[in-house]
Formats: structure tokens, C-alpha cells, sequence
């Protein structure tokens, strides 16, 4: 059985980030029993929270028979695999993976917590999220996410 799954790409350093991202999507399709379904455009940001340079962000729609827990598994070995360090938090980084919704599962225990906590606040998460899933946009918080600074640069093509 599968279920959809939306995961997070994000990344600030590097010298080629586009491709990063790329490479990472082409991981998460090769994840065992996983396909992607859709995938946002490329999205540049300031950092919110953070220093450091302009995000490239994504999101991608997965179709996955991982459970939640295995996934993060897997997100977290394809970041290290692309020389994620977290000297602190919020530190740039070469490439972030966030399991932002499993299904509609609800968790919060203290290594996951699904919905991500902070999606709905975030214009780097909610505009890619919604540009491939137009009807989550009740995860939306307020208008705060909508003044913040963010660019669609065009596909992300596999």
C-alpha cells in the first residue's frame, strides 16, 4: 500500500544548488516502493530564521510505501550523503529534506512531527506546495507567509 507523502527541498550551498535538488528528487524516486507524483518548480528565498545566502526550494508529491519513520531515515541519509552538517540551527546547508505531510497522519513525537510544524508559515514550503497541490491551501497560517521575499525560477526537471 502507498500513501501520498510531500517532502521539502531546500538548499543555500553549494556550487551548482539546482542540481542538487535535482539529484535529490532522482534519490527520492529510487527510494524503495516510491515514485514521484509531482514536482513544484524551483522557488528562490531569503532565509527566514537564518543567515547565510538565498534558498533554491522545491517540493515534490511522493507516492511512497515507506512508513513515516523509515522515510525520515531515508531523507536524513540522502542530506548526509550530500554533506549535510547541522552545526546549528537554521545553519546553511548543502541540502535540506523535509517530510512536511504523511497522508493525513498527525504525529508528534520528538524526532517527527507531522504536518511539519512550521509549513504553514513559510512562503518557500506554501508556494511550491501549493503550486502542485492547490487544495492544501487551508494549511496556510494568516498573511504573514505572503510578505515574505520568494521568486519562482521555473521547473525542476528530472
Amino acid at each position: 500500500m502507498t500513501v501520498r507523502a510531500y517532502v521539502g527541498l531546500g538548499a543555500n550551498l553549494g556550487a551548482d544548488i539546482t542540481a542538487t535538488l535535482t539529484q535529490a528528487a532522482l534519490q527520492l524516486a529510487a527510494l524503495p516502493g516510491t515514485r514521484i507524483a509531482r514536482l513544484s518548480s524551483v522557488w528562490r528565498s531569503a532565509p527566514v530564521d537564518a543567515g547565510g545566502p538565498d534558498f533554491l526550494n522545491a517540493v515534490a508529491a511522493i507516492d511512497t510505501a515507506l512508513a513515516p519513520v523509515e522515510l525520515l531515515d531515508a531523507l536524513q541519509a540522502i542530506e548526509l550523503a550530500h554533506g549535510r552538517q547541522r552545526p546549528y540551527r537554521n545553519a546553511p546547508r548543502t541540502l535540506d529534506l523535509d517530510l512536511l505531510l504523511y497522508a493525513d497522519l498527525a504525529l508528534d513525537t520528538p524526532r517527527l512531527k507531522l504536518p511539519h510544524p512550521r509549513l504553514g508559515e513559510r512562503a518557500f514550503v506554501l508556494q511550491p506546495l501549493l503550486e502542485i497541490a492547490p487544495e492544501l491551501a487551508h494549511l496556510a497560517v494568516g498573511d504573514g507567509w505572503k510578505a515574505q521575499r520568494i521568486e519562482r525560477l521555473g521547473p525542476l526537471s528530472l
